[in-house]
């Protein structure tokens, strides 16, 4: 009975520990979005439909067990070994060079282990990537404050560095490019000077003009910026998603035509919605569920992302503080960019809408960011109600 009474103890502490309140909001995302993606893959039949919705459904369980274990341990201690965590970043995604290495879409992303689901590393490598550019930043940002070239210089070639290497192994730009968003949303939190972003989006702009008018960027990249500024070009090329999905979410109206209802969600034909358990889950949701059901996705959205935001304002370290900052930048552009794409606004890169869109990799990564800032706010409370 005691060792019994010891378990129930332990568990108890553990779940003490943990932002209940955060998990709730992630757990109702996700059965949100397992509904959306029943109603995505039910043109598939009913044996696939129901495999993509216990992968899902086990990824969003090992993610969960995933937001407990970083509920309960310091990222910081782990942090020291900061070489380790470079070294698993680079060599987990050059795992993507070898045999096990799978393309898709153009992309080698995703590695095949043996699973019903394939891993995808720059999904988890952005975990550590996070981790590493906190403690970073706030050396940083408590030595230096920020203002010096080297606080913009080491943490920038670090997010470079490891966009360049996603893009030149996999050549997914989308994953590659959240990597310098969430430097960007750090950099901001931590204090870096005005001047540098401006000085660094200037370069930037200037770079890529340069580099379309000399024809160097990939024709793909070009045409699908192209679209955004005139929807009649190559509608059933480059702009053939877009148009699809904008056709979808603008017929579902106020309520939408109801769930497993939609006309180019339950269609088989080619010209139906692309992409649709995935990339357009929105477009499934404005569809089906019309204005209101998409609606209720951006408030859910919404209270993930400022429950993050809060907690780093709670934080007692600058690393934690941006550890929390870094996840909750990755969930805005996600959101942002995945809708703004739905609507016809954004490019289509390849990134899915947070805890809604269908991904084993996606969806367990998510659960352990936001278990890191559970265990962030924990550190938060007095020292008797930390017990270890």
């Amino acid at each position: 009975m005691t060792i019994f009474k010891r378990m129930a103890q332990s568990v108890q502490d553990i779940v003490r520990k943990a932002d209940m309140k955060l998990l709730g909001l992630c757990l109702v995302c996700t059965v949100y979005g397992l509904v959306l993606i029943a109603s995505a893959t039910n043109y598939l039949g009913p044996a696939t439909q129901l495999k993509r919705v216990l992968i899902q459904a086990a990824g969003a369980l090992i993610g969960a067990g995933a937001y407990f274990v970083f509920s309960n341990i310091d990222v910081e201690h782990f942090a020291e070994k900061w070489w380790l965590f470079l070294v698993f970043d680079v060599g987990f995604i050059a795992l993507l060079l070898t045999p096990l290495g799978r393309a898709s879409g153009g992309n080698r992303s995703w590695l095949y282990v043996g699973l019903p689901a394939m891993v995808q590393p720059a999904e988890i490598v952005r975990l550590t990537f996070t981790v590493l550019l906190a403690r970073q930043m706030a050396w940083f940002r408590d030595n230096r404050q920020m203002k010096g070239l080297g606080s913009l210089l080491f943490p920038a070639v670090h997010a470079g560095f490891m966009f360049v290497w996603i893009y030149v192994v996999s050549k997914d730009a989308g994953s590659g490019l959240m990597y310098l968003v969430i430097y960007a949303g750090m950099a901001l939190a931590a204090g870096l000077a005005w001047y540098w972003f401006a000085l660094g989006f200037g370069t930037l702009g200037v770079g890529v003009g340069l580099l379309a008018v000399f024809e160097k960027l990939p024709q793909y990249w070009v045409d699908r910026f192209h679209v955004l500024f005139d929807h009649s070009y190559s509608p059933l090329g480059s702009g053939y998603q877009q148009t699809r999905g904008l056709l979808a979410l603008g017929s579902g109206g106020l309520f939408g035509q109801g769930l497993f209802q939609g006309i180019q969600t339950q269609g088989v034909i080619d010209g139906s919605l692309p992409a649709r358990q995935t990339d357009f889950i929105f477009c499934v949701c404005g569809e089906e569920l019309g204005f209101i059901g998409c609606l209720a996705v951006i408030v859910l959205e919404f209270l993930v992302i400022y429950r993050c935001l809060q907690t780093a304002r709670l934080a007692k370290s600058s690393m934690d503080a941006l550890i929390c900052v870094g996840f909750g930048t990755m969930l805005i552009f996600q959101t942002i960019e995945n809708i703004g794409m739905c609507l016809f606004v954004m490019p289509v890169i390849g990134l899915t809408l947070p805890f809604f869109s269908y991904g084993g990799s996606s969806i367990v990564a998510l659960y352990a960011a936001m278990g890191m800032i559970s265990g962030v706010r924990a550190r938060t409370l007095p020292d008797w109600l930390r017990k270890t």
